[in-house]
């Protein structure tokens, strides 16, 4: 049986822009809306393109309806995303993004809500976001709010809170990935102690999910990131590496302990590892690398890093990929437990609240998987295919701003 059974469609709004400055182009693809709003970030990479963009959008309709809970303050919006081909390095970037920004200013202000993506962070899309006029990246969901002050002013004091040296913010996504790699190995009896751990990635997703698997007991046993791969088979010392990172993720390599050893950048992949997190670039695994790949799991927190046909040759080798819509949904659904008031601007609350709601998603996918004999991509999918009519009967294919 193939791996998605979630049939594709045409999107409600696809477009291109072109920056009159640069020539560089962005795009903004809503695949669908509930009550007339829709989420999913915007991201920099040079390359980016409207196929690319399109599919994210469509993973984002997937992840909301993922966490569709009728009891929930909650209620999942419409899935959406926004991309731009430019290298966030650029020194033109910000530039691009501002005007980007002010391109889709009408968009943004009725029924887009975004935030930070690949290539940004949230202070600086939020700059860029006050400089483009918007009053905020998500005032669109404001109209749905019963106390849009308490509520936004909720979001601000949990977007304060620090954790040990990093933003609470940047944790939430970590937390939900930690989760589903914990939840998948309770279902094994695997050991955490004797779990060991490689990520493609130490930025905000990356850096966080290796934060609270060493912490849980699991070996970090190497981090690639654009200097290329730090590998230590006893373990690298997660936080000092942390402690040592640039804003894009790069680990400062004066930091590496003796028995560090630094490997090329796709040296992450052969690791001897349980578990692979690729948590950069989509299309990080294809059908030639995969080969080099003999974990038992494979956990996407970045969006779309192993390919299908890849997908497909590692399941019949027995390694097990759990989906990017499942694995590094928490990080949009924490906003919005926070703005709606389901969860308040603590992070105790917080992660107790992700580890549940993760932890139960990967059992339903696991579960329904098993049942229909499919992999975890296709169960998620079928999940989705069964919610998306509950949520339409509720609300309408487009929406209202009321329930």
């Amino acid at each position: 049986m193939p791996l998605s059974t979630f049939p594709a469609r045409v999107p409600l709004v696809s477009l291109t822009w072109t920056d009159h400055v640069t020539g560089y182009q962005g795009h903004l693809v809503i695949d669908r809306l509930v009550r007339g709003v829709s989420s999913g970030g915007l991201r920099v990479r040079k390359g980016c393109t409207l196929d690319e963009v399109t599919g994210l959008a469509r993973g984002m309709t997937m992840k909301e309806a993922l966490h569709y809970d009728p009891r929930s303050r909650y209620i999942p919006l419409g899935g959406a995303k926004g991309g731009i081909d430019c290298d966030p390095q650029d020194p033109e970037a910000y530039g691009v993004l501002v005007r980007y920004l002010r391109a889709m200013r009408p968009h943004i202000e009725n029924f887009w809500t975004t935030g930070e993506d690949l290539g940004l962070t949230q202070a600086t899309v939020d700059a860029a976001a006050a400089e483009a006029g918007l009053r905020s990246t998500v005032q669109a969901v404001y109209p749905l709010l019963d106390d849009e002050q308490a509520a936004r002013q909720r979001l601000d004091d949990a977007f304060a809170v620090d954790v040990d040296g990093i933003g609470l913010d940047e944790l939430a996504g970590g937390c939900g990935v930690a989760e589903a790699v914990l939840a998948g190995l309770d279902r094994t009896g695997a050991a955490y102690g004797e779990t060991r751990v490689a990520l493609q990635g130490f930025g905000t997703m990356g850096g966080s999910a290796a934060r609270f698997l060493a912490r849980a007991g699991l070996r970090i046993v190497a981090v690639a990131d654009a200097g290329g791969t730090i590998a230590n088979p006893a373990g690298l010392d997660v936080e000092t590496l942390l402690a040592a990172r640039d804003e894009y993720g790069r680990v400062d390599r004066s930091a590496l302990r003796p028995g560090d050893v630094r490997l090329p950048g796709g040296a992450w992949l052969s690791t001897e590892a349980e578990v692979l997190v690729p948590a950069a670039v989509s299309y990080a695994v294809d059908t030639v690398n995969q080969e080099q790949i003999t974990a038992r799991w494979v956990v996407e927190a970045a969006n779309m890093p192993v390919l299908p046909e890849a997908e497909e040759l590692l399941a019949a080798r027995g390694i097990t990929v759990l989906p990017d819509v499942v694995v590094n949904s928490c990080t949009n659904a924490w906003w919005w437990w926070t703005l709606f008031g389901d969860i308040g601007a603590d992070a105790d609350e917080a992660f107790a609240h992700i580890r549940r709601s993760m932890r139960a998603l990967v059992e339903l996918t696991l579960a329904r998987a098993e049942a229909d004999g499919t992999s975890p991509r296709a169960a998620a999918h079928a999940i989705v295919a069964d919610r998306l009519p509950v949520i339409a009967d509720r609300f309408g294919w487009y929406g209202s701003r009321t329930p």
